[in-house]
């Protein structure tokens, strides 16, 4: 308490109440990904991840099954403060014993009621949804929703459709929205001889899976781009400028992907774009290493530059999630350190001083402007984060050694 009382009053000299800034971190909850704690290999008989998306390593301990699953999710989840979401891929369906015949087309609300019970149980704000086009037989040479095979194209069809009502039961039990993202790995290895055709395809098949009617107060579209990825490294169907533009005359989301753009581009600078057209933007948050690499999230510049423009804009319009999956390393450790850095990073842009900077800006007082960015390093950001911890449950905190202990006794069940 002594040091938080000095940080207090240091933040204070430059106009920043650092209480506000705790009470205001408490409230932004973040979307947490499932797919960490078992390689996105998900329960539906996908098995290992295929189609354009891939994870690396064998550390010990994978979840295997739901319960193993929930289990490491309920446990990572009592280490990470504020507000937390679900965010669930299609392909963690939990399907009974007589179901395994059920495929993505055919999906429904209750393949995914443990989930719902999951979740009311350990107290979440709500639950994400996406639908899993990928690691499945009818992803045809790479696509889906772009396909030339019509029966291809309408199977995902119809799993999309499905995935909106699934979602508008998770919306309707949580008693909050439920954000659906839509991503597809559709795309070509080498240079294409017709980039139009297939983009028209993609169009029909998205407009055909919003027509099956949803609720969209409870239900928030995104639909996410990208650069390339692995075997579809010429060109990708879904790119930034498909989708900006669909989602602009469709009345949807925009999905920010910090993974999914040149490396020269930053999605801080995208974030606020979008914001002064969309009222709602959806954002993954990973830490891209080269491309789309979705290594664990660390505290580094770009991470704050993001949370500064969300802050910034109105956190409420920022639907926040996790996407990254490393199984080279302990994966609860690595649910952990991505949330706590993201957590971390919102606390960093909560405790700027917004409106001075601001107004050094529009005076053209760059001067004092960079002056003080640079000043505002230095500040003990560290004692403010260790108050807000204390605060709110994690007194005398020592996760790590938490984690090691969870590590020695579900090794002695799954390794």
């Amino acid at each position: 308490m002594e040091r938080y009382n000095g940080a207090k009053e240091i933040f204070a000299e430059y106009g920043v109440d650092t209480e506000k800034a705790i009470s205001a971190l408490k409230e932004i909850a973040v979307s947490v990904h499932c797919w960490q704690g078992d390689d996105v290999a998900g329960f539906d008989g996908g098995g290992k991840a295929s189609g354009g998306i891939q994870t690396t390593g064998n550390y010990p301990g994978r979840a295997t099954t739901p319960q193993q699953l929930m289990q490491d999710i309920r446990f990572a989840f009592s280490l990470m403060p504020g507000k937390k979401r679900l965010n669930l891929h299609a392909s963690y369906a939990i399907l009974g014993k007589d179901e395994g015949k059920v495929d993505r087309d055919e999906y429904r609300p209750e393949h995914f009621a443990p989930w719902v019970k999951f979740a009311k149980e350990i107290g979440l704000e709500g639950i994400d949804f996406n639908p899993t086009y990928f690691s499945h037989p009818m992803v045809k040479d790479g696509l889906t929703l772009s396909s030339p095979d019509e029966k291809v194209r309408k199977f995902w069809v119809k799993h999309g459709q499905a995935c909106l009502k699934i979602a508008e039961y998770f919306a309707k039990e949580m008693n909050t929205y439920c954000m659906v993202d839509i991503w597809i790995p559709d795309g070509l290895k080498d240079v294409p001889a017709d980039r139009l055709t297939p983009r028209l395809r993609l169009k029909d098949s998205l407009d055909e899976i919003l027509s099956v009617g949803y609720d969209k107060e409870k239900v928030r579209v995104a639909v996410e781009s990208k650069v390339f990825g692995i075997g579809v490294e010429s060109y990708t169907v879904g790119n930034n400028e498909f989708y900006q533009n669909y989602a602009a005359t469709r009345g949807i989301c925009c999905l920010l992907d910090n993974g999914h753009y040149h490396p020269t581009e930053t999605v801080s600078d995208k974030i606020p774009a979008l914001l002064a057209f969309y009222d709602k933007v959806a954002l993954h948050i990973t830490r891209p290493v080269r491309w789309d690499s979705d290594h664990v999230i660390l505290l580094e510049d770009e991470l704050k530059e993001i949370c500064k423009e969300i802050v910034r804009g109105g956190a409420e319009k920022v639907m926040i999630g996790l996407d990254y999956f490393d199984a080279s390393i302990n994966r609860i450790s690595a649910w952990v350190v991505g949330q706590r850095n993201v957590q971390k990073a919102l606390l960093y842009a909560l405790l700027q001083p917004t409106a001075k900077l601001q107004k050094l800006q529009d005076e053209a007082n760059f001067t004092e402007q960079m002056y003080l960015q640079e000043e505002l390093k230095m500040l003990p950001y560290g004692d403010v984060w260790k108050e807000y911890l204390e605060r709110y449950g994690f007194e005398g905190d020592d996760w790590f050694n938490k984690v090691k202990e969870y590590e020695k006794e579900i090794g002695k069940e799954r390794m």
